[in-house]
C-alpha cells in the first residue's frame, strides 16, 4: 500500500530527503506532488534509519520543505510494454516523444530485470549482418552477444550507430523477425535531433524503439535509459519472438552520471572519482544480452563508449573490455584521412567470431580471409614505419607491394561511405581482390585448397573494386 508523507527534510540540488519513513526501499519510485497540480518522480537512492534520500527526475527549484507530497510506490521502476512500441520514440524513462501518446497495457516490468541463470544460456553462433565490411568481414558481430565499439570523442561514432540500425539485418538461413532498440544518453539536441530524422527518413521506424535522454534531463535519469531500453528488448525478444539489436549510446555518459551521483551520496571514490561499484553497475548492463534456452528470440548489444583521452585503460572501457566479448576501436588517423567508418582493425576483435563463421553460417573462406587480411596489414604497419626510418624508396618490393595494399585496404576495405552497405559475399569477394594485389606465396594464412579454389577465380570478385581496375591496367601495360 502507498503510503503519503508530508513535508520534506532537505532539498539540495535534484537530492531530497524525507524523514520518518518505513517501508521504503532501495530503487524504490517516489512520486511528488507539489501545489496539488504538478507531479515529479524519483529514485530512492540511500536509505539512513528512517530517512530516504531521493533523486529527482525533474528540477526542484518549484520544491519546498512545506508543500509536497510525497508517495512511496513500494517498487522500483516499471514501463509498460506491448507490441504497439516498435516504431515510437520516448524519453529516456519511457515517456512519448511523438505525440502518439502512452503505451497503455497490462504488461509491467520492472526495468533492472532479472537475473538470466548462466545454465539457461545459448552459445551465440549466427552472425548479424551491419553491411560493414571491417565489422561483418573481420569482428563479426554474433547474435546474442555485447561487442561495444570504443570510440574517441568528435569521432564518428553517432553516424556509425546510426548507420547500423539503417542497415543492420539477421543473417541468411536465421529465422524469427528483426528489431531494434536504440538509446541515446546525454546527447545534445541536435545529436537527438539527428537520429530521430535519420531513422525517419531511412524508414527503418517500423523495426525501431528509440529512447533520447539529453544532456539536460536529469541525471538519474541517464542510469535508468539503458535498462529501460533493455527491459523493451527483453520484451520483445522473450515474450514476442523478436531478434533484438540493442544500440547504447553513450556508456561513458552513464559512467558519469553514476560518478555525479556517487559524489552526492558522498560516497568512497575508486579510480578516477568512479564508484568502486561501476563494474558491478556495467556488468548489470552487458550480462542482459543473450539467447535463452526455449526461447525463440534473442538480445544482441552494441555498446558505444567514448574513450577520456582517447585512453583505452582508463577505467570506462578497462572494464567493459572485461565483461564484454571483444571489442571495435575507432582510429582517430583513420578519421583524418576522412575514412569512414574509421575502424582500427588490429586493436579490435571479436571472441565469438571464429565459432560462428565458415561453410555453416557465412561461407568456407570466412577465417582465411579474415586472417590473411589482418596478417598482411599487419605487416603494412611494418612496412610503414620501416618506410619512416628510412624512405619508402629503399623499401623492397614486397614492403612497397604491401604499402599498396595497407591504402587500398584502408579506403575500400575498411572505408566504404556512409550510404553504402555490403553484403557478407561483398566483403569476402573484396577481401580476395585485396589479397590478389600480393603474391601468392605471401598468403600464408590461407588454407592451400580455399587458396586455390578463390585466388585466381575472379568469380570471387567484388565487380566495382578499384584495386581490380587497377591491375587490369597493370596487365594491359605489360606490367
Amino acid at each position: 500500500m502507498a503510503i503519503e508523507h508530508l513535508n520534506l527534510s532537505s532539498i539540495e540540488g535534484p537530492l531530497v530527503a524525507v524523514d520518518g519513513v518505513r517501508e521504503a526501499a532501495f530503487g524504490d519510485i517516489v512520486r511528488f506532488r507539489t501545489n496539488q497540480t504538478e507531479e515529479k518522480i524519483g529514485q530512492v537512492i540511500s536509505i539512513e534509519g528512517e530517512q530516504c534520500l531521493i533523486q529527482v527526475f525533474d528540477e526542484t527549484t518549484n520544491m519546498s520543505l512545506n508543500n509536497t507530497h510525497t508517495t512511496f510506490s513500494g517498487h522500483g521502476m516499471e514501463i509498460e510494454l506491448a507490441p504497439e512500441i516498435l516504431g515510437r520514440t520516448f524519453d529516456g524513462i519511457g515517456r512519448p516523444l511523438d505525440e502518439l501518446g502512452p503505451i497503455h497495457s497490462e504488461i509491467k516490468r520492472d526495468v533492472n530485470g532479472a537475473p538470466l541463470n548462466p545454465v539457461a544460456r545459448v552459445y551465440p553462433k549466427d552472425f548479424i549482418e551491419t553491411g560493414f565490411s571491417a565489422i561483418d568481414g573481420l569482428t563479426t558481430l554474433i547474435r546474442g552477444q555485447k561487442l561495444p565499439i570504443f570510440s574517441g570523442e568528435g569521432l564518428s561514432h553517432n553516424e556509425l550507430a546510426a548507420q547500423i540500425v539503417k542497415q543492420a539485418k539477421l543473417g541468411e538461413n536465421v529465422e524469427g523477425e528483426f528489431a531494434l532498440v536504440f538509446a541515446a544518453m546525454g546527447v545534445t539536441h541536435d545529436t537527438a535531433d539527428f537520429f530521430r530524422r535519420t531513422f525517419e527518413e531511412s524508414g527503418t521506424m517500423d523495426h525501431v524503439t528509440t529512447f533520447l535522454n539529453t544532456a539536460d534531463d536529469p541525471v538519474m535519469e541517464r542510469i535508468i535509459t539503458p535498462k529501460v531500453a533493455l527491459t523493451t528488448a527483453e520484451y520483445l525478444a522473450y515474450d514476442l519472438g523478436y531478434h533484438v539489436l540493442v544500440i547504447l549510446t553513450d556508456m561513458t555518459s552513464f559512467s558519469e552520471a553514476l560518478r555525479e551521483i556517487s559524489n552526492a551520496k558522498d560516497e568512497i571514490p575508486s579510480r578516477k572519482g568512479y564508484p568502486g561499484y561501476l563494474y558491478s553497475e556495467l556488468a548489470t548492463i552487458y550480462e542482459r544480452a543473450g539467447i535463452v534456452k526455449g526461447r525463440n528470440g534473442s538480445v544482441t548489444q552494441i555498446p558505444i563508449l567514448t574513450m577520456p583521452n582517447d585512453d583505452i585503460t582508463h577505467p570506462i572501457p578497462d572494464l567493459t573490455g572485461y565483461i564484454t566479448e571483444g571489442q571495435i576501436v575507432l582510429d582517430r588517423d583513420l578519421q583524418h584521412k576522412n575514412i569512414f567508418p574509421p575502424i582500427g582493425v588490429l586493436p579490435s576483435l571479436s571472441r565469438l567470431m571464429s565459432d560462428s563463421i565458415g561453410a555453416e553460417y557465412t561461407r568456407e573462406d570466412h577465417e582465411g580471409v579474415a586472417n590473411q587480411l589482418f596478417a598482411s596489414y599487419s605487416n603494412t604497419m611494418e612496412a610503414r614505419s620501416l618506410a619512416s626510418v628510412i624512405g619508402e624508396e629503399e623499401l623492397s618490393d614486397i614492403d612497397k607491394m604491401y604499402l599498396a595494399f595497407g591504402n587500398k585496404f584502408e579506403e575500400e576495405f575498411v572505408g566504404q561511405g556512409k550510404d553504402q552497405t555490403r553484403t557478407m559475399e561483398d566483403t569476402l569477394n573484396l577481401g580476395w581482390d585485396l589479397l590478389r594485389l600480393l603474391p601468392e606465396e605471401e598468403l600464408d594464412r590461407v588454407d592451400s585448397n580455399i587458396l586455390e579454389k578463390y585466388y585466381n577465380n575472379k568469380e570471387y570478385s567484388l565487380k566495382s573494386f578499384s584495386a581490380m581496375n587497377l591491375a587490369k591496367e597493370g596487365e594491359n601495360n605489360g606490367d
